[in-house]
C-alpha cells in the first residue's frame, strides 16, 4: 500500500522565522515566465528585475541560485494563487510544490504569500505609468512579484503575525 505524503504547510507560511534585516527576493510563478522582484536591505522599497524563462526545474533553480547570491538576499518568497474565495487551485498546489523544492534546494528560508489579484493590480500600475500593452505583457510578471513582496514585507513589520 502506498503512503500518502503528508506536508506541513505551515512551516511555509509562518513567518516568525523571518530574517529580521536584508534583502528578500519574491517570485510569482507562472507557467511560461516567473516574475522576480526585490527589496532594499531596510525593506522600505521593492523593485520588479528581469523576469526568468521557465524551461525546467534545474534551469530555474540554477537562475534562482544565481539572484540570491548576487543580491545576498536573505529568504525567498514564492506567490500563492489562491481563488478569490481564498481556496485553492491547480496553480496553488504548483506554488506550493515549487516552495518545497525550493526549501530542500537553498540555503535561505522560503515562505508562501497570498497573491490574489496581483496581476490585475501590476497591468494597472504599468498602463499608469505609461507603459504600452506589449512592454507590459514582458513587464506584469516581475510587477506582481513586486507586489506580492511589498505584501509579504506589510505582513512581517504587522504588530500581529497572520500565518
Amino acid at each position: 500500500m502506498q503512503q500518502i505524503e503528508i506536508t506541513n504547510q505551515t512551516e511555509l507560511t509562518d513567518v516568525s522565522t523571518v530574517p529580521p534585516e536584508g534583502r528578500l527576493v519574491a517570485l510569482d510563478p507562472g507557467t511560461k515566465r516567473v516574475g522576480v522582484a526585490t527589496c532594499d536591505e531596510l525593506r522600505i522599497t521593492t523593485r520588479a528585475l528581469e523576469y526568468i524563462t521557465r524551461t525546467s526545474w534545474k534551469k530555474l533553480l540554477l537562475a534562482v541560485k544565481s539572484i540570491l547570491a548576487d543580491l545576498d538576499a536573505k529568504a525567498l518568497v514564492i506567490g500563492l494563487p489562491l481563488t478569490s474565495e481564498g481556496g485553492e487551485s491547480p496553480m496553488s498546489a504548483e506554488a506550493r510544490s515549487m516552495a518545497r523544492r525550493f526549501a530542500l534546494s537553498l540555503d535561505v528560508p522560503v515562505y508562501l504569500q497570498d497573491e490574489r489579484v496581483t496581476s490585475y493590480e501590476a497591468k494597472s500600475r504599468l498602463w499608469s505609468q505609461g507603459v504600452g500593452l506589449k512592454e507590459s505583457r514582458q513587464q506584469v510578471d516581475s510587477e506582481a512579484a513586486s507586489i506580492i513582496l511589498s505584501d509579504f514585507i506589510d505582513r512581517i513589520k504587522s504588530p500581529k503575525f497572520s500565518a
